[in-house]
């Protein structure tokens, strides 16, 4: 019986491309560089900052110049973390219904926790979400499997009744590992290039709703937990 779910965070739970790409484009504005397209900042955002950077930066190489244009970029996110981010359509109303079921839903990300704490908070989440495990966390970051047993052994669960829901092929990588079952959620931040049928998750989510009808599958616990 499946109790608690573990969320992805950045094109998971969260479409947070449109304040990560604005603080992008403040930093390229300080530089005197013209923006770069939402649509191509989008596909990188699940990756982090780092990918994000190279993105817009492809000839930039790394060294001290490029981790110190990083963290301005970070520092001008931070700033305004939570301007247009929203939870993605649909997943309000499955967080509600996983609640009133007694299920636990939680939060394992490789964003900071300098950042996702923040977030979290602006948007009123912390105190539902039975975990918030961030990329410094624990010493290993996904797709290393740690982050998401320290997710579940906050959650008060075990793998085998937990699931984990993102959006790229480290986190199908790294719930696995974990022994957790895996849904990828095909409205994310997936880019082109990008090839979620091959990546060996047990579902796949056209929607948010799609969570619900497969956990209905998997057997959901309903019993109200404290």
């Amino acid at each position: 019986m499946i109790d608690t779910v573990l969320f992805d965070l950045d094109g998971t739970l969260l479409d947070t491309g449109q304040d990560i790409a604005h603080a992008f484009n403040a930093l390229r504005a300080e530089q005197g560089h013209a923006p770069v397209p939402y649509r191509a900042l989008r596909d990188c955002v699940s990756h982090g900052a780092t990918a994000i950077m190279r993105c817009g930066y492809p000839d930039l190489q790394p060294g001290a110049e490029f981790d110190a244009m990083r963290a301005r970029f970070l520092d001008l996110y931070a700033g305004n973390i939570a301007q247009h981010t929203r939870l993605f359509d649909g997943w309000a109303e499955v967080l509600d219904t996983l609640e009133a079921d007694g299920l636990r839903w939680g939060v394992v990300t490789n964003k900071p926790a300098w950042l996702t704490d923040p977030l979290l908070g602006a948007l009123r989440l912390t105190d539902r979400a039975a975990c918030a495990v961030s990329g410094d966390t624990t010493p290993y970051s996904k797709p290393h499997p740690a982050p998401i047993l320290r997710g579940c052994e906050i959650a008060g669960t075990t793998p085998a009744a937990a699931v984990y829901v993102g959006d790229a092929e480290r986190d199908v990588q790294a719930g696995r590992a974990a022994g957790l079952r895996t849904a990828i959620a095909l409205f994310g931040y997936i880019g082109p290039e990008d090839r979620p049928h091959d990546w060996g998750a047990d579902a796949l989510l056209d929607a948010p709703a799609d969570l619900t009808a497969w956990l209905d599958t998997l057997g959901r616990s309903k019993e109200l937990r404290a």
